[in-house]
């Protein structure tokens, strides 16, 4: 069972995410409560993943993830936000979010989203785009000091780094690399540690400002 936390201001938000998310058989909301609450509810009821909203009127965001991020053992974090373009983003990923999602995420999907997130997966909403992401990252070419990370990981932690880029959580990067979970998580460690950083996102982050991401041109084609 995945223990989920939602954080939102709003109460239609609360409301509505509880419904769609105790819907699923192996998903239970523990507690929906405003920013104000969120600290005290992930030390008491420690759940497994928090869904956050990102701009609250009595608390930032940004300050629970951080405060949340400083826990032993804490939970994963993805950020809930109205607007693709919020200027927080940015921030939030390069805190230890596991990711974000809009509020308009289609309820079909958010089920398997948070599956997604509690199995050690990346989630960005599907209208996050490259140019997005660029934009608040000020990436245009490879940057110097990401290609010198990235050079670092061996040929097969770029292949890993590559599938988590593709949002994939441990078992199915080690079904699609024919490696058990164990390796895989090996693998990804190292990776973390090498790129000197603390999350999937900010790893994957690195990967697109080393142009790592960018599919190759093929001389031949016109």
């Amino acid at each position: 069972m995945i223990r989920v936390l939602v954080v939102d201001d709003e109460a239609l938000i609360r409301t509505g995410f509880t419904h769609i998310l105790d819907a699923a058989d192996d998903i239970q909301v523990v507690a929906a409560v405003p920013g104000g609450e969120a600290v005290r509810a992930v030390h008491e009821l420690r759940p497994d993943l928090v869904l956050l909203d990102i701009r609250m009127p009595d608390v930032d965001g940004l300050t629970i993830l951080a405060e949340v991020r400083r826990m032993q053992n804490p939970p994963v974090v993805a950020m809930l936000t109205t607007f693709d373009t919020d200027e927080y983003v940015a921030a939030a990923l390069r805190s230890g979010a596991a990711g974000f999602l809009l509020k308009d995420t289609d309820p079909e999907q958010l089920p398997h989203l948070v599956r997604t997130l509690a199995r050690g997966g990346t989630v960005l909403s599907s209208k996050v785009t490259r140019a997005m992401v660029d934009a608040y990252l000020d990436r245009g070419a490879p940057e110097p000091s990401a290609v010198r990370l990235v050079a670092r990981l061996s040929e097969r932690e770029r292949a890993v780094l590559v599938l988590m880029a593709e949002g994939l959580a441990n078992t199915d990067i080690g079904e699609r690399m024919h490696l058990s979970t164990g390796t895989v998580k090996g693998h990804v460690s190292a990776v973390l540690s090498k790129l000197q950083v603390g999350s999937r996102v900010q790893a994957v982050l690195i990967a697109e400002r080393a142009g790592l991401l960018t599919p190759p041109q093929d001389e031949g084609t016109p």
